[in-house]
């Protein structure tokens, strides 16, 4: 341990002028787990006997039953207990993603085996799901009948129908990002996990080939998440992104050759996009591609090449406000990134990852930005991705941290129909479905547990926030949110100034 410490110290050393320019230092490590954390308060299924968010207990026990099918467990993916197949498969390729960067710095603060757990709750569900090369099941419940109750998922009485996608009713979008959520998960269990590793994979490949050969959005094939999950963006996003992680897995070109081949037709090097999401994955994987091709060095595809690093760096600058006419992302007064009203801090977190992802890029291979509004430098890109982090964590005008249970003052009424009720270890008494509503939905008190480690939508264009259990805009949380801090939670807290006044 102590020659890591060495051999990062002139790293550390360099950093700390960006740290002290803080007025407010934050204990990263404890944001980080705090934020692993919540993803067990997230979990469906037979709760296991390491469980550590103990107001939660078993629920969904029968999913996939009426369907002759085992598909327990999983997580839900906010405050209700539906399971969308799209947003956790997002949401664990996130998680894979920052244990694959910054497996290092989790594994220095001790969560390295909490973040293996929340990838692998996850894939497992995902190995459930997989039920044969061409079938694949996209969620179980419909937000329709779920969201007219409010219980405990202990308590669930809402339907838990399942729905699929197969040959006949395709959903490469949905098939894509199992697919590289799989192959991500693969790579992080390559040395711990081999077998496990080995099995991802193969179900990944295979998802991979079925959304390619079968290809169609996946909400035309599954209509009742149309209200929830829309696939706007289509399906091709999500065929270059798991081809580019199944490269990433298997160093096999073929994956690569696609990447390229179809980087015009399926609008790799096309959209210019200023979000990076569970629906759109352009802004993602331009910018793995710009580093993967950048370390190839591919002279023959060097114009392609070219064309995603043009397209990942227009997202960059567009969220550093450097690029010209109306192509940045809004501000809000107190510096936030702004893109929509409805759960904004997705698309902060993302844009987090992707910035310090970025900046890292820059710094090893010594480059630099040319946007329309200046050069920029690994530092600037830094910098600013630190300042979005720390919005999240109370610098910002409400002086409200919207990481539940980080620091004095955070959301207490987060829309999350668990969490807003007494818990069922306490209390086993039956809470139907209306019930819920009447007794604890519409209680001003906060709410009786802490969802900790949530990350709430978050504040207006304003900065402005209104802590209502009944404003779900601002107050309801998404595993999405969480996932993709966790490397970059880790990575700060590496490079912070205490460590340094340690030595």
């Amino acid at each position: 341990m102590k020659s890591f410490f060495l051999h990062h110290f002139s790293l550390l050393l360099s950093l700390s002028t960006i740290f002290s320019s803080s007025a407010i230092a934050f204990d990263y490590a404890d944001a980080l787990s705090k934020s692993l954390l919540y993803f067990e308060a997230q979990r469906s299924g037979r709760l296991p006997y390491n469980q550590r968010v103990t107001w939660r207990d078993h629920s969904g026990l029968t999913d996939g039953l009426e369907e002759g099918v085992d598909l327990v467990g999983g997580y839900y993916d906010a405050g209700d207990h539906v399971k969308f197949g799209l947003p956790m498969a997002f949401t664990v390729t996130m998680l894979s993603w920052s244990v694959i960067e910054y497996g290092e710095e989790i594994s220095y603060v001790g969560e390295i085996e909490h973040a293996f757990e929340a990838i692998k709750w996850g894939t497992d569900y995902f190995i459930k799901a997989h039920t044969s090369p061409n079938v694949l099941w996209a969620e179980v419940g419909d937000g329709d009948t779920d969201h007219y109750c409010w219980q405990r998922p202990e308590d669930m009485t809402t339907s838990r129908r399942s729905f699929k996608i197969d040959e006949n009713n395709p959903g490469s979008d949905l098939a894509g990002e199992t697919a590289a959520a799989m192959a991500a998960a693969s790579i992080v269990f390559r040395k711990s996990n081999p077998h496990y590793s080995h099995l991802l994979l193969h179900h990944a490949q295979q998802l991979f080939e079925f959304g390619d050969k079968y290809r169609g959005k996946y909400d035309k094939s599954v209509g009742v998440v149309k209200n929830y999950y829309a696939s706007v963006s289509g399906y091709e996003d999500e065929l270059l992104w798991a081809a580019l992680w199944l490269y990433k897995a298997t160093d096999k070109e073929d994956y690569l050759e696609y990447v390229i081949n179809k980087a015009n037709s399926f609008g790799g090097i096309g959209w210019a996009i200023t979000e990076f999401s569970w629906d759109v994955k352009f802004a993602g994987l331009q910018i793995i591609a710009s580093k993967i091709l950048q370390e190839k060095k591919h002279n023959k595809h060097i114009h392609i090449q070219e064309q995603y690093r043009s397209k990942a760096e227009h997202y960059i600058c567009s969220c550093l406000n450097k690029n010209n006419g109306t192509t940045n992302v809004n501000r809000t007064p107190g510096g936030l990134l702004y893109v929509r009203q409805w759960n904004n801090m997705q698309y902060v977190s993302t844009a987090a990852f992707l910035l310090t992802f970025y900046s890292d890029f820059l710094k090893n291979f010594d480059q630099k930005i040319i946007c329309h509004g200046g050069i920029v430098d690994h530092e600037e890109l830094f910098n600013f991705a630190k300042s979005q982090v720390d919005y999240i964590l109370g610098s910002n005008p409400k002086n409200m941290s919207y990481l539940v249970g980080f620091g004095p003052n955070y959301p207490k009424r987060v829309h999350h129909r668990g969490a807003s009720i007494v818990s069922y270890r306490e209390n086993k008494g039956f809470i139907g479905c209306t019930q819920g509503y009447d007794y604890w939905y519409n209680k001003n008190g906060p709410n009786p547990n802490v969802l900790i480690g949530a990350i709430v939508g978050g504040p207006d264009n304003q900065d402005e926030f209104n802590d209502d259990r009944a404003n779900y805009v601002q107050t309801e949380a998404c595993t999405y949110n969480t996932a993709p801090l966790v490397g970059i939670f880790a990575k700060f807290n590496f490079l912070s100034p205490p460590l340094i006044a340690s030595f």
